[in-house]
């Protein structure tokens, strides 16, 4: 039989949409805030030369900047306000949780409940500022060192191109926490949405006019569609996909009442490391070609020339390094964001058990080992996402938009996001269904 709740979000229709007026304000305010950060990336930096480094950057889109740039929705590109974006945030964040492993002193903070977590948040924010004031020199010194793209070269040039961009970035951080406080879905999450879905329909059109031009045919195109709807499902299955382990409470006694022993299941989900072994995967990779444009290739000896040819797009050796980071990243990312000891000491704590396994050292020895095995799939999962794509370019020599992490980012935002619509629906459900108990209860009262 289906819970209420199951019952609520079948009967959901644009009716009850219409009545939820607090709903429609956080979507409201959510879309303004998007249009303010796509706004911001067609505010240029002062002192760049459009033209010059739109020359530049087409000899860069390839390598590392081509992945920031997606991510940040153009802004690199044109070297806006906003061209940081909202990485340094993400890395100081994962950089503390990697601390938090490692420290005592943070992993106390990290127990200590909503108190922790503002102190821990707080030195995130500090790390954000610190990446991305390193971040922003670096970038005005290259701007420096490539032809004409600074109109006017100097300490001011960097001193101004540092304070913009950490300041772009900071105001983008803030703007993610008020879409998470006061509008719908993550804020950080939604920004990145927003960056990678603004350039989708420039590369549909460039697609379909390929197809147009003759320099593909229609049946590559109707495979490209294919395999995109096939990637978007595939997703959906195995990120929602997990593996419940029964957990068990025993009977207990309140006063003179014995409440029978409930039951309950722990969640492990395929994919716990989420889309961050991929980007640190193509990140890692992208970085030497990034760097050998930078510099003069003429000057590379001969094997660093090989190596850096070896690591382009569907290369048999970047695959193959892409697929082993993968694997390795989720592995690590795991062991780093769930901890089986702590989860076993939460259960016994709470006289919560698996059955047939004994409380403590061994049920975190099971949680480990039906964790690891799941992370294997997950992993496999990951590594088919994103070298279906790279498949697909270097066979076919199509200009896939979409990869694998871009991809799952899109569509896990989506799912995240209306996962919290339909929350906010079924909790305005719930409240008029308590206002009409309230009424009716009155009602009969004064009879």
């Amino acid at each position: 039989m289906a819970s209420a709740a199951e019952q609520l979000a079948a009967n959901l229709n644009f009716g009850a949409f219409s009545k939820a007026t607090d709903l429609k304000k956080r979507i409201w305010f959510t879309l303004g805030a998007l249009l303010v950060y796509r706004l911001g990336t067609y505010i240029p930096m002062p002192g760049i030369n459009p033209e010059a480094l739109a020359r530049a950057f087409q000899q860069q889109s390839t390598g590392i900047l081509g992945l920031f740039n997606m991510f940040a929705g153009g802004a690199v590109g044109r070297m806006a306000i906003f061209a940081l974006g909202i990485m340094p945030y993400i890395s100081a964040s994962i950089i503390i949780q990697l601390m938090t492993s490692v420290i005592p002193s943070l992993e106390t903070l990290k127990k200590e409940g909503e108190q922790g977590r503002k102190i821990i948040n707080q030195y995130t924010r500090y790390g954000t500022v610190l990446l991305a004031v390193v971040q922003a020199y670096f970038i005005a010194v290259g701007l420096e060192t490539s032809s004409n793209i600074v109109s006017d070269p100097g300490l001011f040039f960097r001193m101004s191109s540092v304070v913009t961009l950490t300041g772009g970035t900071m105001f983008l951080m803030w703007l993610g926490e008020q879409i998470t406080a006061r509008g719908i879905g993550n804020g950080i999450s939604l920004i990145i949405f927003a960056g990678i879905v603004a350039n989708l329909p420039t590369a549909v059109a460039h697609l379909l006019d390929l197809g147009r031009t003759g320099a593909l045919s229609t049946s590559v195109i109707l495979l490209v569609i294919a395999v995109a709807i096939l990637c978007i499902a595939f997703i959906v299955f195995f990120e929602r996909a997990q593996r419940r382990l029964l957990i068990q409470y025993p009977k207990r006694q309140v006063g003179n009442r014995m409440f029978q022993g409930d039951t309950s299941h722990l969640p492990l989900k395929l994919n716990t490391s989420g889309v961050i072994p991929p980007i640190f995967a193509s990140s890692l990779l992208l970085l030497p070609v990034t760097l050998a444009n930078f510099s003069n290739t003429a000057n590379l000896p001969p094997w660093a020339t090989a190596i850096v040819a070896s690591l382009g797009h569907g290369r048999p050796l970047y695959m193959i390094l892409y697929a082993a980071m993968i694997g390795f990243f989720a592995f690590f990312y795991t062991a780093v964001v769930f901890n089986p000891k702590d989860t076993a000491d939460n259960l016994k704590k709470h006289g919560g058990f698996i059955p047939g396994i004994r409380p403590g050292e061994r049920t975190a020895e099971h949680i480990d080992y039906v964790l690891t095995r799941i992370t294997v799939i997950g992993a496999i999962y990951l590594i088919i996402i994103c070298l279906l794509p790279e498949f697909l370019i270097s066979a076919l020599g199509v200009p896939f938009y979409l990869g694998g992490t871009s991809l799952l980012i899109v569509v896990s935002v989506t799912m995240d996001t209306v996962a919290q619509v339909q929350g906010h629906l079924l909790a305005h459900q719930y409240e008029g269904l308590v206002r009409k108990a309230k009424l009716r209860g009155g009602r009969r009262g004064a009879r």
